[in-house]
Order: structure tokens, then sequence, then C-alpha cells
């Protein structure tokens, strides 16, 4: 049974960071790809960053990139995003997901098969 649960979310003052966790379980940890979305209310979804977790160059969003980091503890099958520069409109439900096929790791949704609840992000 797959199981991803994020963490770290929280409000944060412009210019500050936050980083999230999302601790997965029921799969494993070689050759697929975990992605992090967000979607605020009213907008469509946004792919922020995957990674492959079998190793390699993780891809990132055009509005992240270069304030984003998402990386992964396999041992302790958690993936973060660290998050730093957040501006306003950083502000979303930000998701985990899971795509089983390891040679996509796309930052659309379409493939991600498995999702986490949410948590939220509030940057003023």
């Amino acid at each position: 049974h797959v199981q991803l649960v994020e963490s770290g979310g929280g409000s944060v003052q412009a210019g500050g960071s936050l980083k999230l966790a999302c601790a997965g379980s029921g799969f494993p940890t070689k050759d697929n790809c975990i992605g992090w979305f967000r979607q605020a209310p009213g907008e469509a979804r946004e792919g922020v960053a995957s990674i492959y977790t079998g190793g390699g160059a993780p891809r990132y969003g055009d509005s992240v990139k270069g304030r984003f980091t998402i990386s992964q503890d396999n041992a302790k099958f958690t993936w973060y995003l660290q998050m730093n520069s957040l501006t306003p409109d950083d502000t979303a439900m930000y998701y985990c997901a899971l795509d089983l096929n390891g040679g996509r790791c796309a930052l659309t949704g379409t493939w991600y098969t498995n999702w986490g609840q949410g948590t939220q992000v509030t940057v003023s």
C-alpha cells in the first residue's frame, strides 16, 4: 500500500525559507520519480520539482529555479523540498507524488499515480 505524507508547511514572511518533507512507504525506492507540485486556490496545478530516486539531475519549474532544491534520503524513504527566498506567489498547497516509471520524472502531474494529502505554505 503506497503512502506519501507531507510535512513542514506553515506561514513565513517573504524572503524566508521552509523545508518540506515527504515520507513514503509501500514502494521500492529505486527506479521511481518523486515530484513536488503545488496548487493555489483558483489556479492550475504547477510542477515544482522532480527527482529520479535512482539518482541524477533533478528538474525544476521555471518559477522556482535557483530558489528551491529537491533532495532525497532513500535510507529514510523521505524526499525534501528546500524553499528559499519565498514570495507571496509561492503560497499554495504543496503535494508530493509518485511516478512508478523512473524514466519520466515529468513536471506534469499526469503520470503520477499516488499523491500525498498536501501541506499548506503561506507566504506574506
